[in-house]
């Protein structure tokens, strides 16, 4: 069988997008085969947007085919679902795996959408990884995170040390994301190593949220904060009382066919 899909970039962060999963096919069998970068048509995830009784429901599963709330995915599906005519408006609902969030979309292919509130803060992790001790701070932004402040966000070897912090035993049993972070002229530097794909990404929404909380909450940023990710387009992570918010770019790359 022939299958439709969309290739989509959130500030590098990028998709493969069905509208709705094929009968007798998983998400998570689909996300293997279409994400493999050299047997596939390559990304760091696989979206699913469809219709369901009146709302639109996004499903997303990263490379690995495991399933996952992801922020810049969230994005990218708000922005092709209203290109598509499948919303009304400017302002409507997701249905994701962290439940029902909010979409405002903004102008030149920008969408801001509201982020499953910050939870389970943990600061200062003292750890050990790569021969060398480190400090982290924990925190979940929908998808579990370990940001890390560095002096030079260039010089990191974020596929070694991401790694290693990823599976650290403090992270256990699910594991994390692990962020980079360098502080520059009143902005943050991210780079980030991403479980599910297990490579450092473009992007990652739910790292800009994760970077720019853990940097609030030490005192180091505001309630609007600016991120420049590796992708190099700049994303903004914004804070009210307990809610967060995420800001940025998403754009269809181009569309194709695939034989299943």
């Amino acid at each position: 069988m022939k299958l439709r899909f969309w290739k989509l970039s959130g500030a590098g962060n990028d998709f493969v997008l069905l509208a709705g999963l094929p009968r007798g096919r998983s998400g998570p069998a689909l996300a293997r085969r279409l994400c493999d970068r050299r047997f596939g048509v390559g990304a760091d995830g696989l979206l699913c947007v469809a219709r369901r009784d009146g709302r639109i429901r996004l499903g997303y599963w990263n490379a690995d085919g495991s399933a996952a709330f992801c922020g810049n995915g969230t994005r990218c599906g708000a922005l092709w679902a209203a290109s598509r005519g499948l919303i009304a408006g400017s302002a409507f609902s997701l249905d994701t795996i962290r439940g029902p969030l909010s979409i405002r979309l903004g102008r030149r292919g920008r969408a801001e959408v509201d982020m499953p509130p910050p939870s389970r803060l943990r600061l200062g992790l003292r750890l050990k990884a790569a021969g060398r001790a480190w400090t982290a701070h924990f925190v979940d932004t929908g998808t579990p995170h370990a940001v890390v402040f560095v002096a030079d966000v260039e010089k990191v070897d974020v596929k070694s040390l991401g790694r290693a912090l990823r599976f650290h035993r403090a992270f256990a049993p699910a594991g994390a994301n692990v962020d980079f972070v360098e502080l520059r002229g009143g902005r943050l530097l991210l780079r980030t190593y991403e479980r599910g794909v297990e490579a450092e990404t473009l992007a990652c929404g739910t790292g800009v949220v994760a970077a720019a909380a853990v940097a609030r909450a030490l005192g180091k940023a505001g309630d609007r904060v600016k991120v420049h990710v590796r992708g190099g387009d700049i994303l903004q992570a914004s804070f009210h009382d307990a809610a967060a918010r995420l800001e940025g770019p998403g754009a269809v790359v181009f569309t194709g066919e695939v034989s299943l």
